[in-house]
């Protein structure tokens, strides 16, 4: 953001090694809906404020038939406990050397234990990816409040895990797609306020037509939809003033979603 007066009563710069930033920043946090990358909440403020002192913020917006995919740095008893108490579940990394009591061990290779008040259930699972450089294995710790490894399989629950990583696409989209990596214009933090509102919600207007638009073709992945030419055709369709008046015709797919149907991206290829 701007290096003004006004906005570093309220952010500051990051400390650097060559002695700090020129500009302050702030920390954006998000919840984001991994199938179609829909924003359900969000928060944001000082970066003296870390991710888990946000995060509070978020639960809100949690209930009853969520699964919260959280990476390791969430993995506060307090939070995690907290998160359980809201209904929804939790499927969170820990450091592979955390140590969590072995209270009955299941036939998939999980095992019962507790973190704080919550029951959760354990999963040691050994990765391995094969790339044109050879293989490479990674151990990670799963915890997670499904505690019943019939009905939520072990495997089944570490691929789920991979699906975190989709909230790192979103904020790629928010700061570089949208934003070009510019600096924030706004000079005072109300006017931050309005600018990172703004930006939430082109995004997600954007996200919910290419939601629209893929859900009209079920045996497409949202995750095929591009970004950028959702983003590119919503710019043109400004400029031209085009569709400014609608009829009386509700259009799901619309201009920016036959775009988009129009050249899909390949399948999704597993983070390595």
């Amino acid at each position: 953001m701007p290096d003004s007066p006004a906005n570093l009563t309220e952010y500051t710069k990051h400390r650097c090694n060559d002695g700090g930033s020129g500009y302050p920043a702030l920390r954006l946090l998000v919840l984001v809906s991994c199938g179609t990358r829909t924003i359900l909440d969000a928060a944001f403020g000082p970066t003296a404020d870390g991710e888990t002192t946000c995060a509070p913020r978020l639960l809100r917006s949690l209930h009853e038939g969520m699964i919260v995919l959280l990476d390791r740095n969430f993995a506060a008893q307090t939070l995690v406990n907290t998160i359980s108490a809201t209904g929804a579940q939790v499927l969170v990394r820990v450091k592979s050397g955390r140590h969590l009591p072995v209270l009955r061990r299941n036939r998939d290779g999980s095992y019962l234990s507790r973190l704080g008040t919550a029951a959760v259930r354990v999963i040691d699972c050994e990765i391995t990816i094969t790339t044109a450089a050879g293989h490479r294995t990674g151990l990670y710790r799963l915890v997670t409040t499904l505690t019943d490894h019939r009905s939520h399989p072990a495997a089944e629950l570490i691929r789920l895990y991979h699906e975190r990583w989709e909230i790192e696409t979103a904020y790629l989209e928010i700061k570089s797609t949208i934003l070009g990596g510019r600096v924030l214009r706004a000079r005072t933090p109300a006017g931050l306020d309005q600018e990172i509102h703004a930006l939430l919600v082109a995004y997600q207007v954007l996200r919910l037509a290419m939601a629209d638009a893929t859900g009209t073709r079920p045996e497409i992945d949202p995750d095929r939809a591009g970004f950028t030419i959702a983003l590119n055709t919503a710019r043109d369709l400004v400029i031209q003033a085009a569709g400014v008046i609608a009829d009386t015709v509700i259009d799901l797919v619309g201009t920016i979603g036959r775009r988009v149907l129009a050249d899909l991206m390949p399948n999704r290829r597993i983070r390595t």
